[in-house]
């Protein structure tokens, strides 16, 4: 790769001309410069917070090549071909390569003809593998997926834990060892077991903004709940939908393909080609959902996913992150949906009390599911939970989950509980929720009677409250350890000690109410997306030509531009290739590759629209004169408040409004905003000036004040 002169930043021209981004985000910067001076690094960012470049940009700068382990070989080949979109020199070596293949990719290693080789962790410590890396120049080591190291994580991978001999063996040579996921205990163990001791951390937080997180009950019809969940809010979109067992992946992805969805199952009990294949799919074609069990997941680069669901409760916090960050990873809106019941408790529960693992694996199992269940249960923000889990604190409620857009109601539940617990004291502390709940109800059934259980003080004393109800209390008592389940794993209930001060009535107890429909406020029609039917269109016109594209080269759509870079085409209709080039995730290789086809797509639309545009502009002026405010006009338009913004921004720069009519502005934030536009505003991109000033003002605020500017 041709490098850029020593009078301009190496980094940053890479950054800019083959990635085709602005600015670094957040830390990036900083990593990429210490590990571009030799530096070790240990880095924890969010999954779609670009941790790739940390890596992929110093292999590019240092002499030799990036050595990138990553632990899923099947997904090597999309990451090489990713880079090759843009220009970057890069292979892989793993299993699936045949001998002349193998001896090709070492024969550019010897030419040093590579920036980046992507290699699995067993093919790195094979003895052939390690001479190999001894006879070439080697610019940095990447450890991806490092949390992979940590036996106390879900995800530990053996092969890891031999990795420390890169530093024994190579101890000149820079290490980053990657991670989304791992809390402090995990970070500590990831350091001691890759030997990197003396490297730099650079944590940058667990929030991902852009996913909202929503949790209910299983009422009894889970399925129908999710085929609702897709039709109303992501058809056509690709997402993940997790499973607990193979033989609900397999019922469930045969239920929504008879209701006309392309769903295909995913899990280890499945063929080696089958699930290839099923990957490969999903990585390939729009629109498609992966029912799968945490079989699927890791490593997945997919990042136009705008959905993960979960049909069962995960066993940890930690494994809840992990899958529910495969959504959103390019920064656009998506959405973690997950519906769990009593059952899920139960099992989850049953699993560890008869696990073979030492009673020390046992009590941090229970912990971990202790954690995900208050997030299930609780009734305050999900997200300030989330990551104060990870120790890490957000002063404020998030606005975007849904206890935040619809704070759940709660009711003083002590009474009724007090009558629960009670019933599993007096019928022995041995019999299930099922049974619990039909002598609660005074149900007539032969076990109830010959038990003599038809005789109890809380035989039909439960008559004010539905089944349901009863279910929804018991496993909202389980998740807050008042009951627990027997350890011989058939499902009887006994008292604990933390429930004593609820039957003495020493202590209230409140609890959220169960929900039973389904939450208007946060239905989101894919269809209102951009508002009006024009940027809607445009929208997919500019998709369908990217799987055109990605169709003749059989490379995912993805591959060709992102989902945020078309939104980014779509909301600044750039009019030449230069104006094309400033927009996010267009470097050099891709505006040479792919200019010319979007920009015929994006002159089509606008030669139609402007002769409508005018007209449709001019509304908006003129109601916006008679006083009305931007809500109202958007309302009675049936448009966005956005694209009534966008009217207002072109008035104000044609002078039909002046800027102080459109937003109140005190000096000193204009002050900041015209600094910012000046300084990072290049082109018709605001997300740069959007993130200096960290997101105090919104675009449409932006936009107004640009255009007041350019008049």
């Amino acid at each position: 790769m041709n490098m850029p002169s020593a009078t301009t930043n190496p980094a940053h021209h890479i950054l800019q001309s083959v990635f085709g981004y602005e600015a670094f985000r957040q830390q990036q910067q900083a990593i990429v410069d210490h590990l571009i001076t030799g530096g070790d690094a240990l880095v924890l960012m969010s999954t779609g917070s670009g941790k790739s470049l940390c890596y992929q940009i110093p292999s590019i700068v240092r002499h030799g090549v990036g050595i990138v382990v990553s632990p899923l070989i099947a997904l090597m080949q999309d990451q090489v071909e990713a880079l090759h979109q843009n220009g970057v020199r890069a292979a892989f070596l793993n299993s699936t390569l045949s001998f002349d293949e193998v001896r090709e990719v070492e024969g550019a290693l010897h030419r040093n003809e590579l920036d980046l080789l992507y290699v699995a962790p067993e093919r790195l410590m094979m003895a052939r593998t390690l001479d190999l890396v001894e006879r070439i120049p080697v610019s940095l080591f990447a450890i991806d997926e490092a949390h992979c190291v940590s036996q106390w994580g879900h995800d530990f991978r053996p092969e890891y834990v031999q990795l420390s001999v890169l530093h024994q063996r190579f101890p000149h040579i820079p290490r980053i060892a990657l991670t989304a996921t791992a809390d402090s205990a995990t970070r500590r163990e990831i350091i001691e077991r890759l030997d990197l001791t003396g490297a730099q951390q650079f944590i940058s937080g667990f929030d991902r903004p852009n996913i909202r997180y929503r949790i209910s009950e299983n009422r009894g019809n889970a399925r129908e709940q999710l085929l609702r969940f897709i039709r109303n809010e992501h058809p056509g979109d690709a997402g993940i939908v997790y499973c607990l067992s193979r033989k609900r992946v397999e019922q469930v992805a045969t239920w929504l393909t008879s209701k006309g969805l392309t769903a295909l199952p995913y899990h280890a009990g499945l063929s080696a080609p089958v699930r290839q294949q099923h990957q490969e799919r999903f990585l390939r074609e729009e629109g498609v959902i992966i029912i799968a069990t945490i079989a699927f997941g890791m490593g997945i680069d997919k990042p136009d996913v705008r959905f993960v669901a979960h049909l069962n409760l995960p066993k940890s916090l930690e494994a809840y992150y992990q899958e529910t960050g495969r959504a959103g990873r390019d920064g656009q809106p998506a959405n973690a949906w997950m519906v769990y019941g009593l059952q899920d408790v139960i099992t989850l529960k049953q699993m560890q009390a008869s696990s073979d693992a030492p009673e020390a694996i046992k009590r941090i199992e229970r912990h971990k599911l202790d954690a995900m269940l208050g997030l299930c249960e609780l009734t305050t923000c999900r997200r300030q939970a989330l990551l104060r889990y990870f120790g890490e604190e957000q002063a404020k409620s998030c606005g975007n989950c849904d206890t935040c857009l619809e704070p759940p109601e709660t009711w003083d539940a002590t009474t009724a509980a007090q009558k629960a617990l009670s019933c599993v004291h007096r019928t022995g502390q041995r019999f299930g929720v099922s049974y619990l709940v039909d002598v609660l109800l005074g149900k007539e059934d032969e076990r109830i009677s010959r038990f003599g259980h038809d005789k109890l003080s809380t035989y039909g004393i439960g008559s004010e409250h539905k089944q349901s109800e009863w279910r929804d209390l018991y496993r909202q008592l389980i998740a807050r350890g008042l009951l627990a389940v027997d350890l011989e794993g058939h499902g009887g209930l006994h008292l604990t000690e933390q429930s004593r001060p609820i039957l003495r009535g020493e202590q209230l107890l409140h609890l959220r109410k169960l929900t039973r429909k389904a939450r208007a406020k946060t239905r989101e029609r894919k269809a209102n997306r951009f508002g009006d039917p024009g940027n809607s269109k445009l929208w997919q016109a500019l998709r369908d030509r990217r799987q055109q594209l990605a169709d003749e080269q059989g490379v995912p759509a993805y591959m060709i531009f992102h989902d945020a870079t078309l939104a980014e085409m779509v909301e600044n209709r750039p009019q030449t290739l230069a104006q094309l080039s400033n927009i996010s995730g267009v470097g050099e290789r891709k505006l040479a590759d792919y200019g010319e086809a979007f920009s015929e797509v994006l002159n089509e639309y606008r030669d139609v629209e402007e002769s409508t545009q005018t007209d449709t502009e001019e509304e908006t002026l003129q109601l916006f004169r008679t006083g009305m405010h931007t809500d109202a006009i958007a309302a009675r338009r049936g448009l966005k408040t956005t694209t009534i913004y966008n009217h207002l921004a072109k008035g104000i720069e044609c002078g039909e409004v002046s800027l102080n009519e459109v937003v109140r502005l005190q000096q000193p934030q204009l002050d900041a905003i015209r600094f910012a536009i000046e300084q990072f505003g290049g082109g018709k991109r605001l997300k740069p000036v959007f993130d200096a000033l960290e997101g105090e003002f919104p675009y449409e605020v932006l936009r107004c004040v640009r255009s007041d500017m350019t008049r």
